[in-house]
């Protein structure tokens, strides 16, 4: 099964598969702590980052969603969302 992976209204994309392995990590951090409350990070990765998942849930706690929106063996689609920081 496949997915659009349009980006939806704050809803901004991140594909992994165009960034070099050994940078993938930093990256997406970066990617992450620039978004605002209320704003999703639509990640498509040739692999499940459960490792990833664990590393940015400990950075972000409870302010962090994960939503899988597509999980099959060739691609995986989540969406990562910000919830109750401050308004900047």
């Amino acid at each position: 099964m496949s997915i659009d992976i349009a980006a939806e209204q704050n809803t901004h994309l991140f594909d992994a598969r165009g960034v070099a392995r050994r940078f993938r990590h930093s990256a997406i951090f970066g990617a992450i702590g620039a978004l605002r409350s209320g704003e999703t990070m639509r990640f498509v990765n040739d692999h499940d980052p459960i490792p990833l998942i664990a590393q940015l849930r400990e950075r972000l706690g409870d302010n962090l969603t994960v939503t899988y929106r597509q999980r099959d063996a060739d691609a995986v689609v989540i969406d990562f969302g910000i919830i109750g920081l401050p308004v900047e």
